[in-house]
């Protein structure tokens, strides 16, 4: 999908280390949409854990993952996402929410039918 605009609501100059951090980033496609992704960076992770005393990443939704936060990286990097009709970068932006496609009653029954269609199959043989 085509991305109209990328817009950075911070400042990339004002980034005290870009192999370090993570950055909220609005991409509208030209669906209409803007969708808010962050754009973080594999050492921005460590931090993190070690900041936090954990030795994981806790549950949450995805980033979109750069070496460093440079604007051709992110550039890149939604570019890939905004491929084959922006599969990825919707499902990355519609995991943030808890409602719509990802409503628990929602994936409980998809679960439900994949479970019975396995079911079924394993007990065909």
């Amino acid at each position: 999908m085509k991305i109209v605009n990328i817009t950075f609501p911070t400042y990339l100059s004002s980034i005290e280390n870009i192999e370090n951090d993570n950055i909220d980033v609005f991409i509208e496609l030209e669906d209409g949409v803007t969708y808010t992704m962050v754009v973080a960076t594999p050492q921005n992770y460590y931090w993190y854990m070690d900041k936090e005393g954990l030795d994981y990443v806790p549950p949450s939704p995805p980033d979109i993952i750069v070496r460093s936060l440079t604007e051709d990286n992110i550039r890149k990097a939604i570019e890939a996402f905004a491929e084959d009709d922006a599969y990825w970068m919707k499902l990355y932006f519609l995991s943030g929410k808890r409602t719509g496609a990802f409503d628990m009653d929602r994936m409980n029954k998809m679960l439900a039918e994949i479970k019975k269609v396995n079911d079924e199959i394993l007990n065909a043989e």
